[in-house]
């Protein structure tokens, strides 16, 4: 017998669920439904399978689903391209668990060449996040505007990098310096979730999704949502303790030559108040530098 996969079954009942009849342009009928969204034999209808084939694989059995059903349940589940890639993933495990295993784990640190780079960004805060979410490396002005990141009480320790996702459902500051950190967890979430299908056998990923389920109620409701996304680009309001609040756009950078790193990068309005305070935290953290031994 096939091995089931749990976050298969899960993903799918949780789009299922999200798809309307009028949404998926299927007639209602009459009487009431049993079902939040779709039925199976719905979802096997849009995608042109057989419903005992679409429950087979709904209850966690994608070994020898080609390409064409994997897309045919994307369109009909009307999943977005991260979810999308999300799906080949699990698939991608399912077909060939071993090579699953040898994906390049992510990034510890940074090259050199790269953090040149981002130390040349100076005027822009600028932070680098691996596949963890852990911040491995950052410029002058991204460590000053992240500060209550590098300072949390959930850094394991003070060679080790902050993880983000710990910040945000473990620290209580974090409340303060995000103006929405509902939005900030449910990022958090969604970008883990995808990683934990690109790198299944990623012991510390699996370390910190532990953790923080054990520790954290909302992560735990979340993680169980199967959301997977990012978000490369928008705008984030976060409130410094030292310049207050600051409205930024960001752009999330991705590097041909590392990618499992991605360059967060916010930028202010020119002219703006964020602007100038920016300007006084770039005072204030080279202060700070000159500082310190």
């Amino acid at each position: 017998m096939a091995p089931k996969d749990e976050r298969v079954r899960d993903f799918l009942a949780t789009r299922r669920a999200k798809i309307t009849p009028d949404a998926a342009g299927i007639p209602r009928g009459g009487g009431a439904r049993r079902v939040p969204g779709l039925r199976r034999e719905e979802v096997a209808m849009l995608s042109g399978v057989s419903v005992d084939y679409y429950t087979r694989i709904e209850k966690g059995d994608l070994t020898g689903v080609s390409d064409e059903v994997l897309d045919a349940l994307a369109r009909a589940l009307q999943l977005t391209e991260d979810e999308n890639a999300y799906l080949y993933d699990l698939a991608r495990t399912a077909r060939r668990p071993a090579r699953a295993r040898r994906r390049p784990r992510p990034a510890a640190r940074v090259p050199q060449q790269v953090q040149l780079l981002i130390d040349a960004m100076s005027a822009t805060p600028v932070i680098a996040l691996n596949e963890r979410l852990d911040v491995v490396a950052s410029n002058l002005l991204g460590r000053a505007l992240f500060d209550m990141v590098f300072t949390s009480p959930t850094r394991r320790s003070p060679v080790s990098p902050p993880n983000l996702a710990s910040v945000v459902f473990l620290d209580p500051a974090a409340a303060r310096f995000y103006d929405d950190l509902d939005d900030a967890a449910a990022l958090c979430v969604r970008i883990l979730r995808a990683q934990a299908g690109a790198t299944p056998h990623d012991k510390q990923l699996i370390q910190l999704v532990g953790e923080l389920s054990t520790r954290s109620t909302e992560f735990r409701t979340r993680w169980a949502a199967h959301d997977v996304g990012v978000h490369r680009s928008g705008s984030k309001t976060l409130h410094h303790h030292q310049v207050g609040e600051l409205v930024l756009g960001f752009e999330e950078l991705t590097l041909g030559s590392s990618r499992s790193l991605t360059l967060s990068a916010y930028i202010a309005e020119p002219a703006s108040p964020t602007a100038e305070r920016l300007r006084l935290l770039a005072t204030w953290a080279a202060t700070t530098a000159a500082a310190q031994p």
